[in-house]
């Protein structure tokens, strides 16, 4: 029977037969039963149970195999190996199916205990503790889990010490278990049990099994269970051990967040010592090598050493292993390494980094699919370890979509495998549920979800897990309605997540309001309708300030019943509620329910039960101690610990206190106050009775309780955020104290730019506390901003403001400083320290803490000043005491230091001892900048510094290299890099072309060159968008063209970078200034160019404002295109300006422009001149004036002429109106309109001027320089005297009004011929004028004299003594004077009789020819400015009343009066004295005086007039005044000399056309005034006083001193381009050779000036002197006289013959009255 039954279970093993098993088993249970159908008295063996047992658990027949075993201990079987393998099947049977039957599994160790117990008794029974060892282990598997390990510690450690009694042969088995109980002992926290086992199994394993002693060795040195003694002294004789030695201490120290600062250098020394191990010389040490590389590699990577990695990465490759394996592995660390560079990228979610992620996902999702089919578990583990790394920075909610299958091909394979990796595991279930939620598969999710609840061994997602599972459970039951006021509130939450965008605020609020109702029913709708406004009551009280207050009271009692709806919950499912007022917030706040948001924030919070009961932080204010130092008011909090808070939770609270004050910000700026500001009350738009004053709103209680309100809301908003800092200190988060100090940072960024640190300087310090004891989490950025703004705060109130009026003085030294007070001391050593703190952490000693030059440079800005108000001077090392390593790093602190330095030197605290700035510049050349913007900003602060010490050359290099270098960076920068750089060229340029105005040295090409500057400062503020830079390089280019701009040529040069500015400028000023957000470098007063934007000393006229400058600018092109007679070009120039310009009075000038211009063209101006309805009087006549000089046709003229003559109808405007009767009056005249229509103007203007009343005493008016007029407002009058006054001309009194009259009836004689009726009257009468001008003069000029002696006699007696001298030396000259005068008076032909009075006329034409004005009349008349004198104020042009007095004196002489001209000379005489104060001018007309008294036989007189102009003619003075402005000219009109202004080879220049030239005019000439000085004649005018000197002493036959001035005037109108004044020049030097008899010469001028034109007169006088050269060549020896009427025959050939040179009348622009028109 044994044999059948042995041969059914050898068929059942070996075909895997269940029949055969079942037929052994029933055979054997037959036998037991003693029913065997054999013979019953057989023996029957009881192995055959124990093997029929061991078969059925093989085949996975538990139940046969339990009968089996039963039937087995039931009969009495010999002891045999049996027994043991009879306990192995039992305990196989009863192994447990998961780590939480804790009971199963002690059954089965028993079982396992009692096989080895008897196994190990007996040598040859040995092989089932072995056996024993291996079932156990398989069994044990669940339990390997993390949390379950401590229940193996006792079977395991039992059956490692059988082994070790067995001395069993697999000693790697051994070795193994050995390992394992270890890390059960590790797992447990035994630490010590795990310390006494490593002293018996390491050398055991060393001995034994030297392949895992490494793997012992390592974690002996991770968690320091052997002495470190003997570690090292272990490590020195094997490269491995070394290597494994360093690395795991690495990990040790990590592990307990102390990781030493030479990280990279223990990495690198640990790579050089694993370089040594030479695979191919020994190739047993191969795949050892390999595997340290990949942990050496791996564990560089954690720790973000790249350089380490790659290095690793390389020799790997270089191994050129075959092993399929290694090669994935190797894929998995290159995929590592680029995720790691794509890790900065990845913190700001660039589009490109993103996409480059996913490529990486893709790449190991491929290699997870060969290492599945590969086989190999280690490998499987190392790719879903990876893939799970990388996929973790896309796990937002907007991107962990694309991560669907990559985590679920992990959570698949890890499941396949089993893997221990419980931890990964339940992660990657939660997250792909919260994807298959995502996109709405609910029951996908769900198991998910319990896949994870059943791999979460440690309970570290237990919350969150059940939480996510009753939300996805009544997500699938919406329709039912749950009864948990939990689970309502969760459904609510959920149908509002649901919402779509489209759906409105309204629907989401109201779920959203249903869900805090489910959660707090009784409170939720009292503290959300704190905000509801309809809720407020304001009472009968109507006061400015009442509802605000009545809403900070209602605010403030309903959210104080929150804390009520807490105390009658009690801690009822807390935790739960805990996350659901989170979950609650988050949805408000995403869905913008700003109002639930702050609510459910609020109640969460409360539950936060260890938060601390800080005091309310007053805004800028500091607790310190009694040494001055400042004390954390966060330190030390009074907190109420009721019970221990789990880490998620704690989290929870610190995001919700993070959404709350964020939500709480939102409801200050409803109320437009921003965080921590102050509110500003509302304006007053009430009415209040006369006599009301305003109560101040600090004295208003109402006002009082809004303020304190507002700011308890900021304090509540910073409150939340610093104990979400607090909360990440306590679980040890720095992410969490990371987002707090944003936080901070981002929502008072307004105050820091506003430079108010000082109010947060508490809160700053409390986080930069808690920031040192967690670690910035890998953000030094963050750190030293911090740092700065709290280091700026401490200071920024300690620097004294005067400071900023010495900040434009540069390098000026003081060796003053006043001493700072114990707390400001205190105060900025705290900020010194901060910053060397933030210095030395961030000086490039640690690569992984270096910030951008740009951020540290700021804190070094802070760092420098704070030590300038200590008065402490930084060492020639120019750094704070600890130096880094990195040198690049180093030498650009220096230079920036350096810089620092300088912009805080002169401004009246202690000057630094600075490099010099030559030094600097070779400092910043020789730097390696990280950062082009902050070397392109050194550059421009050098060029600057440069600029303020006035070092051209050194200005100039770094200008040029600044702008090398920013062109470049404009073309490869981004847009707002390219602002930045735009502005700091702008800035380089600006200053470039400033030092070259301040070099010119009269070099005028170099303001050219500076003008270009300019125009570039402009043009690269334009690209920064900046319209202050703009506008402050437009102002620099008007300063630099200014002077130039008199000329057509420089106007014409100045014109396409007119255009381009203009077109900048309009652009600039288009686009919308954005308030700026960057932080300035210097808050403070600075000598750098940050701290002045304006240009030092004034702007030139045009430049004094924005729109003034503009509408100069645009006023320059306009007149750059009239240069060249482009009217049209003009017009659309204008036009531009009207629609850019904003409608101010600075488009009048545009407007002015524009009507002129149409008027020119002939176009409608109708509209245009409607815009100066609202100005006065006279400014509108002289528009219509303009318009009529510039109309083109004569009925435009006519039209314009009478309405600016009726635009003038107020008394005030009478002197204007007759100036332009008198105009229109010659305009008539001159287009040939009737004579009566002249002549009723001119009697017209006379009209006026007698009908004037003007006050003898009032003073006039200043007087306005030529041609132009006082722009006054005065009430309209007519302008027609009455009819039927008789005015006396003794009543007349007014010098001005006789000077009109006489000036209004030379022109009525003159537009009358000599025989007509009232020519001689007129002629007459202008006499009379001008000779009662003499009589008023000198009667209120003897006046004052007579009226100044007593004065002066009674003001002598009361001098001080001390005076006395000076009055002394005073008589003394008064004498000297004296007896100098009467030693003149013999002289004269005739004294005046000793009893006439100053104001007595000569009665005589003798007394008039030899008068001559008292000095004493001459003085007061040239300070006197009253209207009753000949002065400049009453005779306000004075040259052209001399030029009218000139026609008189002819018309006189013509009338045969010579004695009447003498009187009228004589004021000529006085004219040019006193008012042009010109003795050229008073010689003039004493040589007519002189001629006249000759021709009157008044000898003696004729001599004195002769000896008051001397013998020199030509003063060396008016040679000089005439040559310096030819000069000027010249040069005004000579083309700028630069290398662009000259014309390239493919330009053409254009030939003028003949009939664009203009025909020539032939108008008299006169005189003008020196419109610098107001004084004297312009330096032009002198060669025509020289013509009309030489044309008097021709008269007087004087030839030498004729020819003398003459010849001056020729040359002087030669160079000044005048051809008619040349041509008379000419003239007169024709006759004066016909009368030296030198006809041929006479004959050459002639022919030489006639081709150059003149008037009708210069032809005749020319013709007559041609002719008399004629006829005298022709009759040699005898004179010939040529008398005009009738000519003889010669004189009408001559003048048939000259007809064709002089152009007809017809052709002509103006006749012989053009001496009459001139443009005023």
């Amino acid at each position: 029977m044994d044999l059948v039954i042995t041969q059914e279970l050898a068929r059942a093993e070996s075909q895997q037969d269940a029949a055969s098993l079942k037929k052994a088993y029933e055979l054997i249970k037959s036998a037991n039963l003693g029913k065997s159908e054999f013979d019953p008295s057989e023996s029957f063996s009881p192995d055959l149970f124990v093997l029929c047992a061991e078969q059925a658990l093989k085949m996975g027949q538990p139940e046969v195999s339990e009968d089996c075993i039963q039937m087995y201990f039931k009969v009495k079987a010999p002891i045999t190996q049996f027994l043991g393998r009879a306990h192995l099947c039992r305990a196989q049977m009863c192994a447990p199916k998961s780590a939480e039957n804790l009971e199963e599994f002690e059954n089965c160790v028993t079982q396992y205990m009692k096989a080895i117990n008897f196994a190990k008794g007996e040598p040859r029974y040995y092989f089932l503790v072995y056996n024993a060892s291996v079932l156990y282990w398989q069994m044990v598997r669940p339990f390997l889990e993390p949390g379950y390990r401590h229940h193996l510690i006792p079977s395991l450690s039992q059956i490692v010490n059988v082994l070790s009694q067995t001395e069993e042969e697999d000693k790697e088995w051994h070795a193994e278990l050995m390992l394992e109980l270890l890390e059960c002992y590790l797992q447990a926290g035994r630490k010590e049990e795990a310390a006494r086992f490593c002293s018996t199994a390491a050398p055991f394993i060393k001995s034994h099994v030297p392949q895992k002693y490494r793997q012992m060795f390592s974690v002996m040195v991770r968690h320091e269970l052997m002495d470190k003694l003997q570690l090292k002294e272990e490590k020195k004789n094997s490269i491995s051990l070394s290597v494994t030695f360093y690395i795991n201490m690495l990990k040790a120290k990590a592990e307990q967040n102390d990781l030493p600062g030479d990280v990279s250098v223990i990495l690198r020394k640990a790579y050089r010592h694993l370089s040594r191990y030479n695979h191919q010389r020994f190739p047993s040490i191969r795949e050892e090598k390999m595997l340290l590389l990949f942990e050496l590699a791996r564990f560089s990577l954690t720790l973000k050493c790249m350089e380490i990695s790659s290095d690793c990465l390389s020799d790997l490759k270089k191994m050129e292993s075959k092993d399929p394996g290694k090669l994935i592995e190797i894929e998995c660390l290159e995929c590592e390494s680029e995720a790691l560079r794509l890790e900065n990228q990845m913190k700001m979610y660039i589009r490109a980094a993103v996409e480059a992620q996913l490529d990486i996902i893709q790449r190991l999702d491929v290699a997870l699919q060969r290492a599945v089919r590969l086989g190999d578990p280690r490998v499987i583990h190392v790719v879903c370890t990876t893939q799970w790394n990388t996929c973790l920075p896309l796990l937002q909610h907007n991107l962990r979509h694309h991560l669907r299958k990559p985590l679920a091909g992990v959570a698949d394979v890890l499941e396949k495998v089993d893997s221990l990796m419980t931890l990964l595991r339940c992660q990657v279930h939660m997250e792909m549920a919260q994807i298959e939620e995502d996109e709405d598969r609910l029951e996908p999710a769900m198991e998910h979800l319990r896949k994870a609840t059943r791999l979460d061994t440690l309970g570290l997602y237990q919350d969150r897990l059940q939480m996510a599972s009753t939300r996805l459970r009544l997500c699938t039951t919406l329709y039912q309605a749950p009864e948990r006021a939990e689970d309502k509130a969760i459904m609510a939450i959920e149908q509002a997540k649901k919402a779509t965008p489209k759906d409105s605020v309204r629907k989401k609020r109201a779920l959203l309001v249903n869900a805090g109702l489910a959660l707090a029913p009784d409170t939720f709708q009292i503290v959300l309708d704190s905000e509801n406004e309809a809720k407020v009551s304001t009472g009968k009280s109507r006061g400015r300030f009442t509802y605000l207050c009545a809403k900070a009271r209602h605010h403030i009692v309903s959210v104080d019943k929150a804390a009520g709806h807490l105390r009658r919950l009690g801690n009822e499912n807390s935790k739960e509620r805990i996350q659901i007022w989170a979950e609650l917030a988050k949805v408000a706040r995403k869905q913008g329910v700003w109002d639930v948001c702050r609510t459910a924030s609020r109640f969460c919070l409360l539950y936060d039960n260890v938060k601390v009961k800080k005091s309310r932080l007053r805004r800028g204010k500091k607790r310190r101690g009694r040494d001055g130092s400042v004390q954390d008011t966060w330190s030390h909090p009074e907190v109420a610990l009721q019970r221990q808070v789990c880490p998620d939770l704690l989290r929870k609270f610190a995001e919700v206190g993070f959404i709350g004050a964020e939500a709480t910000v939102h409801l200050l700026r409803s109320e437009g106050v921003e965080l921590n500001d102050r509110a500003i009350p509302p304006e007053d738009l009430s009415q209040h009775p006369a006599g009301y004053v305003p109560e101040p709103p600090e004295a208003n209680a109402e006002w009082i309780t809004y303020r304190t309100w507002v700011e308890s809301l900021s304090q509540y908003a910073m409150n939340n955020w610093l104990r979400s800092a607090e909360i990440g200190q306590e679980i040890q988060e720095a992410w969490i104290v990371q987002n707090a100090v944003v936080y901070v940072l981002n929502h008072n960024h307004h105050l820091i730019l506003a430079g108010r640190q000082k109010e947060l300087v508490d809160a700053l310090y409390h986080l930069l506390s808690i920031v040192k004891a967690t670690g910035h989490s890998g953000d030094p950025v963050m750190l030293v901003t911090l740092c700065n703004t709290l280091a700026r705060g401490l200071i920024i109130s300690w620097i004294p403001v005067q400071a900023a009026e010495k900040s434009r003085k540069f390098m000026r030294p003081n060796t003053f400083h006043s001493p700072l007070d114990a707390g400001a001391t205190s105060e900025i050593k705290t900020a010194v320290e901060v910053c060397e703190f933030a210095l030395n952490l961030t000086n490039g000693s640690a690569p992984e803490e270096t910030v951008p030059t740009s951020t540290r440079q700021q804190l070094i800005a802070t760092w420098v000043k704070a030590k300038q108000l200590l008065q402490q001077q930084i060492g020639p090392r120019l750094g704070t005491e600890e130096q880094g390593t990195n040198e690049d790093v180093s030498s650009v602190t220096r230079v920036l230091i350096a810089l620092e330095m300088y912009s805080c030197n002169g401004l009246g605290l202690m000057d630094f001892t600075v490099p010099s700035l030559a030094q600097l510049v070779k400092m910043a050349s020789e730097c390696n900048w990280s950062d082009p913007l902050v070397e392109l900003q050194t550059l421009t602060r050098l060029t600057h510094f440069a600029y303020a010490a006035r070092d051209h050359e050194t200005t100039m290099a770094c200008a040029h290299r600044a702008v090398e270098m920013g062109i470049k960076y404009l073309k490869i920068f981004g847009p707002e890099e390219s602002r930045l750089v735009a502005e700091m060229l702008c800035t380089a340029t600006g200053i470039q072309g400033r030092s070259i105005m301040e070099n010119l040295k009269g070099r005028k090409q170099l303001r050219l060159v500076a003008a270009k500057a300019f125009t570039e400062s402009a043009r690269f503020g334009g690209i920064a968008g900046s319209s202050t830079l703009v506008m402050l390089a437009a102002r620099h280019y008007w300063n630099a063209w200014l002077p130039l701009l008199s000329s057509a040529v420089y106007r014409k040069k100045a014109k396409g970078a007119l255009k381009r500015i203009i077109g900048i400028i309009n652009k600039t000023e288009a686009r919308k200034q954005e308030k700026e957000k960057t932080l300035l470098l210097h808050q403070w007063p600075t000598a750098d160019f940050q701290g002045g934007g304006t240009t030092e000393g004034y702007f030139l006229p045009g430049a004094e404002d924005d729109l003034t400058l503009r509408a100069a600018l645009y006023g320059l092109l306009f007149h750059s295109h009239a240069d060249q007679d482009d009217w049209e070009g003009g017009l659309k120039v204008l036009d531009e300006a009207v629609q850019v310009l904003p409608r101010t009075a600075h488009r009048l000038l545009i407007f002015k422009h524009m009507v002129i211009v149409k008027a020119k063209l002939g176009q409608n101006f109708s509209m245009e001149i409607q815009k100066f309805k609202a100005e006065s009087e006279d400014y509108l006549a002289r528009m219509w004036h303009r318009l009529a000089l510039n109309s083109p046709s004569v009925s435009g003229e006519l039209a314009c002429y009478n309405s600016a003559i009726q635009a003038l109808q107020k008394p005030e405007t009478e002197w204007q109106k007759v100036e332009y009767l008198m105009e229109f009056g010659q305009w008539l005249h001159h287009r040939h309109f009737p004579l009566e229509d002249v002549v009723f103007h001119l009697r017209w203007a006379v009209e006026i001027l007698l009908a004037m009343k003007l006050p003898s005493d009032a003073p006039e008016a200043e007087p306005t320089p030529d041609g132009e007029y006082m722009a006054m407002q005065m009430p309209p009058q007519s302008s027609v005297s009455e009819a039927g006054e008789v005015v006396s001309l003794e009543q007349l009194r007014s010098v001005r009004q006789l000077e009109a009259l006489a000036r209004v009836h030379i022109l009525l004689a003159l537009v009358l011929s000599p025989g007509a009726e009232g020519y001689e009257d007129c002629c007459l009468a202008a006499y009379a004028f001008f000779r009662h001008i003499w009589q008023v003069s000198l009667m209120t000029a003897g006046k004052s004299v007579l009226e100044s002696r007593p004065l002066a006699a009674t003001s002598s007696h009361l001098l001080l003594p001390k005076k006395e001298k000076e009055n002394e030396r005073s008589k003394e000259k008064e004498k000297e004077k004296g007896k100098e005068e009467k030693a003149k008076e013999p002289k004269q032909c005739q004294s005046p009789a000793p009893n006439k009075q100053l104001e007595d006329l000569p009665t005589s034409i003798e007394e008039w020819a030899s008068y001559s004005c008292p000095e004493e009349v001459l003085s007061v008349l040239k300070q006197d400015r009253s209207d009753s004198t000949v002065n400049p104020s009453s005779i306000q042009k004075p040259t052209y009343s001399l030029y009218f007095l000139d026609h008189l004196v002819k018309a006189l002489q013509k009338m045969c009066l010579h004695e009447l001209t003498v009187p009228i000379l004589q004021l000529g005489v006085l004219i040019s004295d006193s008012v042009v104060g010109s003795k050229g001018l008073a010689d003039l007309y004493h040589l007519r005086l002189a001629h006249v008294c000759s021709e009157l036989k008044l000898s003696e007189a004729a001599a004195h007039h002769e000896e008051a102009v001397g013998q020199v003619y030509v003063s060396e003075l008016e040679q000089a005044s005439c040559r310096k402005d030819i000069a000027l000219k010249k040069e005004k009109n000579k083309e700028p000399l630069l290398e662009e202004s000259l014309p390239t080879l493919s330009e053409q220049t254009l030939p003028i056309r003949p009939g664009e030239i203009k025909p020539l005019e032939a108008k008299d000439k006169i005189l003008k005034m020196n419109g610098e000085t107001g004084r004297g004649l312009d330096g032009t005018s002198f060669p025509l006083l020289w013509m009309l000197k030489a044309e008097v002493l021709l008269e007087m036959n004087l030839y030498q001193p004729a020819r003398l001035l003459l010849s001056e005037a020729h040359l002087a109108f030669q160079e000044l381009d005048e051809p008619c004044a040349e041509a008379q020049c000419l003239l007169l030097l024709a006759q004066l050779a016909n009368k030296e008899k030198n006809y041929g010469q006479a004959k050459k001028m002639i022919a030489q000036a006639q081709p150059l034109g003149g008037s009708e007169e210069f032809w005749y006088n020319s013709t007559l002197t041609l002719a008399e050269a004629l006829l005298s060549m022709e009759h040699p020896g005898r004179e010939a006289t040529v008398h005009p009427y009738p000519p003889p025959p010669i004189l009408r050939c001559v003048t048939y013959f000259r007809s064709s040179s002089m152009p007809s009348r017809s052709s002509r622009k103006k006749d012989q009255t053009d001496c009459l028109y001139w443009n005023s």
